[in-house]
């Protein structure tokens, strides 16, 4: 694997200001701020170029918790201060220059549209779009060129912890369109309630895949106030998937319709038994490894 050279500045010397990201050899510039901070940005030079923006915002009842939206600009600052007159949602925001502020529209209309079918395909945020841009018409060397700056995008956003547009890998289908996976799928199984589950860590996130077949609610209880607040938290991820579409309750199962991540192997067993547990026991490599015992032996 081939390591990226990423140069983070923050702009005020501290961890919630201003911060700009970098990829040496890239002729990208990102920078992340807070909505309370955009009289600072529009002080900056990047204010006033062509480029592209997402706007994010929480919010418990989208995926991932987050709501956000995609534009583009030929002045960001103009954009962006029409936007805090007119969109509530959010409070932090990304601009995607370049260094040299050589791109043209079609350039940035090209981002435009494919950053939102790539947030589209990801479903990590609800997007505020009303209308999925068109891209602009670019040569072939335009429109591959562009590529190769998305390819550096999708590195330098998640280091910003923006992960609106980042990808999913996925298990190929036959042997022929393989694609390298991060791990092996894990199993779980509990036939009394009818669970069986896959999983996979891609991407750094332990992720349970679409198909699996999961508890229909989520019915544990503890007895100390610690375990009652766990027990609570992993309710509400449970039926949230629910609201969202992404667990469809058939009878006594619950089955996924799309790939969940989540932070841990642990969160995701306890949501899909409906119960605690220790995820790096519960899930099962074909090969009989837990995936705590393929995790450690990774490492070693």
């Amino acid at each position: 694997m081939i390591g990226k050279h990423i140069e983070l500045f923050l702009v005020d010397g501290t961890a919630g200001g201003l911060t700009t990201a970098e990829i040496i050899g890239w002729t990208g510039h990102v920078i992340r701020g807070e909505r309370s901070q955009l009289n600072d940005f529009f002080k900056r030079d990047e204010a006033a170029r062509n480029g592209a923006y997402i706007l994010l915002g929480d919010d418990e009842t989208a995926p991932g918790g987050t709501r956000a939206y995609i534009g583009r600009s030929e002045n960001i600052a103009d954009r962006l201060r029409n936007h805090r007159t007119n969109k509530d949602f959010w409070d932090r925001f990304v601009v995607i220059t370049t260094k040299d502020d050589t791109f043209t529209e079609g350039h940035w209309g090209y981002l435009e549209a494919r950053l939102v079918a790539m947030a589209k395909e990801a479903d990590r945020a609800a997007l505020t779009n009303d209308n999925a841009p068109q891209g602009r018409k670019l040569s072939e060397a335009q429109s591959s060129d562009m590529e190769a700056f998305i390819q550096q995008l999708n590195i330098i956003l998640p280091v910003l912890n923006v992960n609106v547009v980042r990808s999913r890998k996925t298990i190929p289908a036959t042997p022929a369109s393989a694609v390298e996976v991060e791990s092996p799928i894990f199993h779980l199984r509990e036939p009394r309630r009818g669970v069986d589950a896959r999983a996979q860590l891609i991407d750094g996130e332990f992720t349970i895949l679409e198909g699996s077949i999961v508890v229909a609610t989520w019915d544990g209880v503890g007895k100390a106030e610690s375990t009652q607040r766990a027990y609570a938290n992993y309710r509400a991820q449970h039926e949230q998937l629910v609201a969202e579409g992404a667990i469809i309750v058939d009878g006594d199962h619950g089955r996924v319709t799309r790939d969940i991540r989540f932070g841990s192997p642990s969160t995701a067993a306890a949501v899909s038994l409906g119960r605690s547990c220790n995820g790096r026991r519960e899930w099962i490599g074909s090969d009989g490894v837990t995936y705590g015992q393929w995790e450690n032996r990774e490492r070693a």
